[in-house]
């Protein structure tokens, strides 16, 4: 991408909202034009309640013939009035808009955008957006893109943004003729703009499609040439077997799975192997991975070594961290282990770096923190990526190279089918874990409509009266996040939550935007059980392990892709009483309630992954909330599966023939070097 300036030059954009860009990690041109929308809505002409009633999103031209009423229900301000469209009377609830109060005004007419539900006698809204007709017009026609947001930042400034970007925007076409012909790709800068601005759904899918095709393609190039740099690579670190791992294994209050040890033996083989080990272990949540990466951080260290451990988020990283110090007290293991986090203060860390260096701690534990210049390790031997799909092929490389030949581990709880682990993760050998501990119950599911959320409130408080504890999952952070109504955000259910359960119940809230102190604060608070109810976006997907947690409800379930609801769904069913997940679905659509009922009917990861592949198809495309594999813009692991395979041949054919030496293939070859690093360096390819 030639054009990249920074955001704050765009005209309209003051260092104020270039603050609230930056929020969503946009800095520059190159991204804002990656920062793709994660939606788009179709502004029709206004409707009748009767016609609009279900699960689209719809407008109503409403007549309010009387004031509307406010009351406090403890912190949660609650409006509520109703308009007539003519022929029938809508009920009509806003939560926390205050500022309404004076915008709402008897014997006026408004332009209400939600969804509707019939109700006895009439039709409801409930937080619909309000638009006057010149604000309405200017929308109508066309389809307008949702991005994702942050408080003060809509999807009008944003779009303003990037069609000021789009209009010096200017690409060479790095792809070859012949590869675009046989998939049947557009131009690169025409898909970058179509897919901010399509005209229609057909040139969407076509602008979707390229793009998609270009983070496979450059994703698996680095893939194959990592593995070329890792076969047969003689370590720096060779190990012996040592007693240590086999006295754990017996002091153990548990005994390991068949499955957790005939992965350990395949570990342990590659360790003392004399060659670098590469393995991906893929287990499903709760099969007992980190014990396995303990183990093998505990031959390195009795060899002599260090070890790290990288883990995506600050909150995993400390609990693996907390988890690692009480084993060694316990047992009395040999490990000196240092938890380092961007968190960590700048003397603190200076401390660190020098720890490390000096050899005075063996295990390192920590996020991306881990692969900063200036942490220079003594003899890094092994380096272990919790949720590998979170990290880059380049970031995995960075820190494998700080420790010179060393031994990798990749762990992943992401349900992958097999054909496609094998294409993704080609550099490394495959583990699988493929079976639970024996004392685990099966999690008890339901999935069930919005009529159900009073009965699930009973619910809850019943658990928490049982000296349980509940999470609520909740697709956004706060009200038009996404730029999409009738979705639950964390920031309002939390108040909501606090203003329908019992005083007595402790609610709370965490989210990726808090900061990372807050976000320790109310974990400890909610691990040592002084928080009841804890209201959370799906940063308690990874590895967060709170065995008193019984109850998961997950709000708009139908917006979350299977894979991820399993995910979710992990975070209980982690001690010995029984847990019960609830998918509360905002849709009465019956392919939505199919494919919800696949989880109610299994609890197996990797079966759910296939039916998951099986039920995808072109409507899809944006309309499932999925965190996906390795972490991709617009590709989806699962939506492309097959796409992913064919190229993954291309790819071969490619290295193989030796077609990007030619003049041909010129473009491609500029193009790799220009983003060397950016995934991979791709220079040496």
């Amino acid at each position: 991408m030639k054009y990249v300036e920074d955001i704050i030059k765009l005209k309209g954009i003051g260092e104020k909202t270039a603050k609230l860009f930056y929020k969503l990690g946009i800095y520059n041109t190159e991204d804002l034009l990656c920062h793709y929308p994660r939606g788009y809505q179709a502004f029709k002409p206004p409707v009748k309640a009767a016609e609009g009633a279900g699960d689209e999103i719809v407008t109503l031209e409403l007549f309010l013939p009387a004031s509307f009423k406010w009351k406090k229900v403890r912190n949660l301000v609650i409006g509520t009035g109703v308009g007539s469209d003519g022929t029938d009377n809508v009920s009509l609830t806003f939560f926390n808009t205050p500022y309404l109060k004076n915008k709402l005004t008897a014997g006026s007419s408004y332009l209400f955008r939600g969804k509707v539900s019939a109700e006895r006698g009439g039709y409801r809204m409930e937080q619909p957006k309000i638009f006057t007709w010149k604000e309405y017009a200017e929308r109508m026609g066309g389809l307008q893109p949702c991005y994702g947001l942050t408080a003060g930042l809509s999807d009008r400034t944003i779009a303003k943004a990037v069609t000021q970007a789009l209009s010096a925007f200017e690409e060479e076409e790095y792809l070859p003729e012949d590869i675009r012909e046989e998939y049947g790709l557009i131009g690169r800068a025409g898909a970058v703009c179509q897919i901010h601005f399509p005209k229609d759904w057909v040139s969407l899918i076509e602008a979707r499609k390229r793009l998609a095709f270009d983070e496979i393609f450059l994703f698996l190039l680095a893939v194959r040439k990592m593995k070329e740099y890792n076969e047969d690579l003689s370590t720096d670190y060779p190990m012996l077997e040592t007693a240590w791992t086999g006295r754990l294994l017996e002091a153990l209050p548990y005994r390991l799975t068949d499955a957790q040890m005939r992965v350990w033996r395949e570990l342990e083989a590659d360790l003392v192997s004399g060659k670098c080990m590469n393995r991906l272990v893929q287990g499903d949540v709760g099969s007992g991975k980190t014990i396995l990466a303990f183990l093998c951080l505990l031959l390195t260290v009795s060899n002599g070594y260090q070890g790290a451990l990288m883990a995506p988020t600050e909150l995993l990283a400390s609990q693996h961290f907390e988890q690692l110090c009480g084993m060694c007290g316990k047992y009395g293991l040999p490990f000196k282990p240092v938890l380092l986090t961007g968190s960590v203060g700048a003397a603190a860390k200076r401390k660190i770096y020098r720890q490390i260096e000096e050899g005075e701690v063996n295990v390192i534990i920590g996020t991306h923190a881990l692969i900063q210049e200036k942490v220079t390790y003594q003899k890094l031997a092994l380096v272990i990526t919790d949720e590998q799909h979170r990290f880059g092929v380049r970031q995995r490389e960075i820190l494998s190279e700080k420790g010179g030949k060393a031994h990798v581990l990749v762990m992943s709880a992401t349900p992958i089918p097999r054909t496609l682990a094998i294409i993704l993760y080609g550099d490394l050998h495959l583990s699988v874990v493929d079976e639970l501990p024996s004392d685990r119950l099966p999690v008890k599911n339901c999935v069930v409509g919005t009529s159900y959320r009073e009965k699930a409130y009973e619910f809850i408080t019943k658990q928490v009266r049982g000296g349980r504890q509940v999470y609520v999952i909740c697709p956004m952070v706060e009200a038009g996040e996404e730029g999409e109504e009738g979705l639950e955000n964390v920031v309002d259910y939390c108040e909501k939550l606090k203003g329908r359960l019992p005083v007595d119940v402790h609610v709370e809230m965490l989210h990726g935007k808090m900061k990372p102190a807050d976000k320790k604060r109310v974990m400890e608070a909610f691990g040592a059980g002084h928080i009841h109810v804890l209201v959370s976006t799906t940063v308690i997907e990874v590895g967060i392990n709170v065995p008193n947690a019984t109850v998961m409800m997950i709000e708009n379930a139908e917006r979350f892709g299977l894979a991820q609801l399993h995910q979710l769904r992990g975070r209980i069913g982690r001690g010995k009483e029984q847990s019960y997940c609830i998918f509360m679905s905002g849709s009465d659509k019956k392919e939505s309630m199919e494919r919800l009922q696949i989880l109610n009917k299994s609890n197996d990861g990797f079966y759910i992954a296939q039916e998951d592949l099986k039920l995808r198809g072109p409507g899809d495309l944006f309309g499932i909330r999925q965190s996906g594999a390795m972490e991709f813009r617009i590709a989806d692991v699962y939506q492309d599966a097959e796409l992913i395979k064919k190229v993954s041949m291309t790819v071969d054919k490619l290295l193989e023939d030796g077609r990007l030496e030619t003049e041909k293939y010129a473009a491609l070859k500029r193009y790799l070097n220009e983003n060397a690093g950016n995934d991979i360096d791709f220079r040496s390819i």
